[in-house]
Order: structure tokens, then C-alpha cells, then sequence
């Protein structure tokens, strides 16, 4: 991530605002733009680190929060994700290490349903297991302009058992809806 590079555009985008930059409320506002960026979107890839465990039914981690950034007009977007696996091998991911794949594939404005497969696909590639992702989200870009809605919108990818069991599959969404 090259922090001096957003400062430059950040300034630029004032500039074509009309903005003072000498004001006293503008004076680090590029320098703010830039940390925040990186603060979004600079994660460290996690240590996929597994441990022997002979269960082999469904794990979600569900509800996982965070902010992004669309890609059309860089407004956020916050979402709501929950992610599923199936361990057949006899070993699980440590449970910490969901919540921070979801983070780390959360590394530059997106769309949601981009944000989505991401997390599926890499999930899957990091457990060799079936996996299921669950999104659902409120979009900035919606509620601040054009139709002006305060609607959801919810997306989801799946592999494996997910994809290919009707059983799986509901479950996935039973246990992800479902939060009681």
C-alpha cells in the first residue's frame, strides 16, 4: 500500500472540491485518509495453524463484523459474515483464524458479492474442506444517494457439500439465520 500515493489523490479530491487546504480542519486530512486506508485494508496473512480434532461436523463462525469500501463510489459498506466448514481430515483451524480470514480477504474496496466468493474460495483453500459463506450487508452508496434505501443486501458462496448436499446447504443457512 503506498500511503504517500492516497495522500496525493486525497488532496487532489479536496482541491476539486474547492476545500482550503490551509484550513485547520483539512491541514492532515490526506495524512488521516491515508492511516485509515491502510487501518481498513493492511492484514497480515495469519498463521493457518490446524490442531488434531476428531470432530467432523459443521463449524460456523457467525456475525463476524466489518467495513469496507465499494468499489463503484467508495462509500462504506458494513456487513455482517459468517463463515462454515466441514473438517474431514481430523484437524481444525484454530477458531480465531476465521474471524481474521475474513479480514484478511476484506484488502481493498470491493463489491460485496466480490468480498463473498473471496472469503468462500480462500476458506476452501486454506482448510481443503467444504465451506459456506453468509453476507449480509448495508451499503452507503445506496442509502446516501440514488434510491436512498436503508435495505439489507445478503450474498453468499459455497463449495463442496454446501453446494452439493440440499442438507448441508440448509443447515449452513439455518444455523446462520437463526440466532437465538
Amino acid at each position: 500500500m503506498d500511503l504517500s500515493l492516497i495522500e496525493e489523490g486525497v488532496t487532489l479530491i479536496l482541491k476539486g472540491l474547492n476545500v482550503d487546504m490551509k484550513h485547520r480542519n483539512f491541514l492532515e486530512t490526506p495524512e488521516r485518509v491515508a492511516r485509515m486506508y491502510k487501518e481498513l485494508f493492511q492484514h497480515e496473512e495469519p498463521n493457518w495453524e490446524t490442531f488434531p480434532e476428531r470432530y467432523c461436523d459443521v463449524i460456523v463462525f457467525r456475525g463476524h463484523k466489518v467495513w469496507g469500501l465499494c468499489s463503484h463510489h467508495l462509500l462504506p459498506m458494513h456487513l455482517s459474515v459468517s463463515v462454515a466448514y466441514i473438517p474431514s481430515s481430523g484437524r481444525v483451524l484454530g477458531l480465531s483464524k476465521l474471524g481474521r480470514l475474513i479480514d484478511y480477504c476484506n484488502n481493498r474496496p470491493m463489491l460485496q458479492e466480490e468480498l463473498t466468493s473471496n472469503i468462500c474460495e480462500r476458506l476452501s483453500k486454506v482448510t481443503q474442506e467444504s465451506t459456506a459463506v453468509y453476507a449480509e450487508g448495508r451499503h452507503l452508496c445506496v442509502a446516501m444517494r440514488g434510491v436512498k434505501s436503508e435495505g439489507e443486501f445478503v450474498t453468499y458462496a459455497t463449495s463442496g457439500k454446501f453446494t452439493d448436499s440440499e442438507y448441508y446447504r440448509g443447515l449452513f443457512f439455518d444455523l446462520v439465520r437463526n440466532r437465538k
